[in-house]
């Protein structure tokens, strides 16, 4: 199974926020940007291994900024590690007041995946080479964070 560039499966994806995604202030719902993010993260994984794939978690889940009905919401999405058969997706939110002109950094995750084969039951997926140097960094980062994950859940 031949490796792919991370910059192969990476998105970009974006969604204007309408009241029908927030509460009587006009803030919207963290909830809905995790749906976005997991959406976002998903076609990531599904473009990197061109299978199903499934949530196995989400780590560190932070919320910067509030994002408020009107605000363009661009969720950008890349593969950053892969093992075996998992792979974790970084996933950062920025929020656009069209109006005034004012983007904000409003949230960020990183989602693990699994991927499924035909059966169900999780499979190899490819690798992955990161090219640039934000890739390289993400990757390393990755892989303490995996590291920390598998010692968190050994205990």
């Amino acid at each position: 199974m031949d490796s792919k560039r991370v910059s192969e499966s990476s998105i970009v994806m974006s969604q204007l926020m309408t009241q029908q995604e927030a509460n009587l202030a006009g803030n919207v719902h963290g909830g809905v940007i995790m749906r976005l993010m997991d959406t976002a993260a998903g076609v990531v994984a599904t473009r990197h291994t061109r299978m199903n794939v499934v949530t196995a978690s989400i780590d560190r889940l932070n919320f910067h900024a509030p994002i408020f009905i009107g605000d363009l919401v661009t969720l950008k999405a890349s593969i950053n590690l892969v093992g075996r058969t998992s792979m974790e997706v970084g996933v950062r939110v920025e929020a656009e007041n069209l109006i005034y002109v004012e983007s904000r950094y409003a949230a960020s995750a990183y989602l693990t995946y699994v991927a499924l084969d035909k059966d169900g039951k999780p499979t190899v997926v490819p690798g992955i080479v990161p090219e640039t140097d934000d890739e390289l960094r993400r990757n390393k980062e990755a892989k303490v964070r995996r590291e920390a994950r598998i010692k968190q859940d050994s205990t």
